[in-house]
């Protein structure tokens, strides 16, 4: 903005380590509190004894001279420096009551006026305390440990990447790492906006600035210093706070405008009435703060109640973008699925039971990093199975394993793995799923008889169907979903969770030119992937979102907006923000508006003192901030879901189930 705190001036200084120079206030709260004693004193003495005695207006005089002084100096120094703002407006209006010998007036106005700039810069500086917390939140120490096995206590910055520390309970993270010792609970809220804590095991990745609940870990070092996931989003947002919205550039165009209009009414006032208190008024109640405020207040807590739910937003323009947002194109592995293979058949054959088969499945398995191993283990660890410790462990790469379970031979792989190893090839009749279709299968034989087989899939989200049904009902005209894996296996996925439109075989460049055909029918696209591969496309899209941005590089630098966490659910939500932020833009925009035409009136025909208007302007800039603040609240209810959650529940209720019993 072109308007300038009369509390204080942006001084190029040195750096505070945050990213920008800090405002240096040119009044303390404790001065301003002294002038109004003075002014007070002054209408204590005149109700007390004779209006008008010289102990009355020397208190007065001193009074506006306390609270005027900050105002005047800087409007002058905006004036040497060749910028005309509302500044001007206030300190003419005080030193013409100061003039007029109305010194009670002259410091009850500036009073108002540094109080209401002292409650903006509170404001702006909670915004911005609010980053620095970040840094803070990661601990300057860190325990090394020596290659002796002690540990040593070191400066965080001093980490390097190798190193190893050790994380106790109640300790935050001091650097991104993987766990290679221990396990524990961890709160990520910082990170990932999820409230729930995320339980930790050795060859898991955790995140500086996350808090260790429980247990005592030994952590690799993977990134350090600004390179952590914590630096990346600290950037996030110090870039969307430098950014501005069209309509804030378009209000900074006209704003060295205003204030010589606003000296014109004065002066026509003054022309007709010879009144100066109507001038002072009209001065003081044409400030216009709460039409300033408007647009900053609404973006400050739109972005402070996407932070929470781990919604980052590079630029405050996709914040009004989101809002005419009307079409959205997903990636399908890794967004609308887990990436992951989960179990989700086991077909036993004879006598063999459901229970049985998995044991035999995933204790043959059990040293095996194949996905299909980490899928079996998963299921068997969420039934409560203890596994078998297999013996003469043989693994061939992409075909199979052999081992000794329980004392019999086992052979887990493929079909043709089995046929290979002597195993009667009329198994394969049994099977009822079609690979083609997305279906990962694998073949389970014990003692030269095959006992069943395991169907496996990536999963889809918990929440996908949910969450593109609410975008259907938020008025979202077309979805989505294009993918590089088979057509077949796509239109298969896109009916599970509802979506219309499905287009598998692309390659980066298919999925680029879908994204532009769409847009040159007139669409407003959001494309949605997990910012590896889709980088292209995100680009592509009027706005770009990367879903699970934690500790993702990739993800940050090649989408606009970036998901901390794997929610679906944030992306309804980041409409109806971007919707309810635009509704409180205007209503800020249409009050201030109508405050200063009303003001302006009602000052010009005297219905309005200059110590009125000096506190309509206060009430007028509160209500905003107010009216503001009601976005900040927004999504609390998304705050306690936890997709994992869900995700196991589903699975513990569904076939699975009765099939191991």
């Amino acid at each position: 903005m072109q308007v300038t705190s009369l509390l204080s001036q942006h001084e190029h200084g040195p750096e505070c380590g945050c990213g920008h120079d800090h405002e240096h206030s040119v009044v303390h709260l404790w001065q301003a509190v002294l002038g109004v004693v003075f002014v007070l004193n002054a209408f204590i003495v005149d109700w007390l004894f004779d209006s008008g005695t010289t102990l009355s207006s020397a208190s007065a005089m001193i009074g506006s001279l306390i609270l005027g002084y900050p105002i005047v100096v800087t409007a002058v120094k905006d004036l040497r420096q060749g910028r005309l703002s509302i500044n001007e407006l206030v300190a003419i209006a005080v030193l013409a009551a100061f003039a007029s010998s109305d010194y009670k007036t002259a410091g009850i106005v500036a009073f108002f006026m540094l109080t209401g700039e002292i409650i903006e810069t509170r404001t702006a500086e909670g915004a911005r305390n609010s980053i620095e917390s970040l840094i803070k939140l990661t601990p300057t120490k860190a325990r090394r440990l020596l290659k002796d096995g002690s540990e040593e206590e070191v400066a965080a910055s001093h980490l390097s990447v190798g190193d190893v520390i050790r994380i106790r309970p109640g300790d935050n993270v001091a650097a991104d790492g993987v766990i290679v010792n221990g396990q524990g609970s961890f709160n990520q809220a910082t990170i990932t906006g999820e409230s729930l804590p995320a339980d930790k095991k050795a060859g898991d990745e955790v995140y500086a600035g996350t808090q260790n609940l429980t247990g005592v870990l030994e952590i690799k070092v993977s990134r350090a210093g600004t390179d952590t996931t914590l630096g990346r989003v600290r950037e996030l947002i110090l870039a969307a706070e430098k950014t501005k919205l069209p309509i804030m550039k378009i209000v900074d165009q006209y704003m060295g405008f205003y204030t010589p209009l606003v000296l014109v009414i004065g002066a026509l006032v003054w022309a007709f009435t010879h009144d100066l208190s109507r001038v002072i008024a009209v001065f003081v109640v044409s400030c216009p703060c709460a039409f300033i405020l408007a647009t900053p207040t609404a973006m400050v807590a739109a972005l402070s109640a996407a932070a929470r739910l781990g919604i980052l937003i590079k630029n405050v323009a996709d914040i009004e973008a989101a809002a005419k947002i009307n079409a959205f194109v997903f990636d399908k592995t890794g967004t609308l699925t887990t990436g992951q293979l989960a179990v989700s058949r086991l077909a036993p054959i004879g006598d063999t039971k459901p229970a049985e088969l998995l044991l035999l499945a995933a204790s043959a398995e059990k040293y095996s990093n194949h996905p299909t191993a980490k899928a079996l283990a998963t299921l068997a660890g969420e039934a409560g199975l203890p596994l078998a410790e297999p013996k003469d462990f043989a693994e061939t790469a992409g075909r199979g394993v052999k081992a000794e379970i329980n004392g019999g031979k086992v052979l887990v792989g493929r079909a043709q793995w089995l046929k290979d190893n002597g195993i009667d090839p009329a198994f394969e009749k049994s099977v009822d799923l079609k690979e083609t279709e997305g279906w990962s299968l694998i073949f389970v034989a014990r003692n030269g008889q095959c006992v069943g087989w395991v169907g496996m899939q990536d999963k889809t989200r918990a929440e996908a169907k949910e969450a593109l049904a609410e975008l259907k009902a938020s008025g979202v005209r077309r979805i989505a979903m294009i993918s590089g894996d088979r057509q077949v296996v796509a239109t298969r996925v896109a009916a599970e969770i509802g979506c219309e439109e499905a287009k598998g075989d692309c390659l980066p460049q298919n999925k680029v030119e879908f994204v532009r055909a769409m847009k040159a029918k007139g669409y407003k696209v959001a494309v949605i992937g997990d910012g590896v591969n889709d980088a292209p496309a995100l680009a592509a899209g009027d706005i770009g979102i990367a879903m699970g941005a934690a500790g993702s590089e990739v993800a940050i630098h090649s989408a606009t907006i970036a998901l901390m966490n794997n929610d679906l659910r944030r992306l309804p939500f980041l409409v109806k923000l971007s919707r309810s932020t635009r509704a409180v833009i205007n209503q800020n925009f249409l009050f201030g508006v109508l405050f200063i035409i009303v003001g302006l009136s009602a000052a010009s025909f005297g219905i309005v003192g200059p110590i009125v208007a000096a506190l309509l302007h206060n009430v007028g800039s509160l209500i905003v901030i107010f009216n503001s603040a009601r976005l900040v609240r927004k999504g609390e209810e998304l705050e306690h879901f936890h997709p994992e959650v869900v995700e196991v529940t589903q699975k513990s209720s569904g076939q699975l189930t009765p099939k191991l019993a």
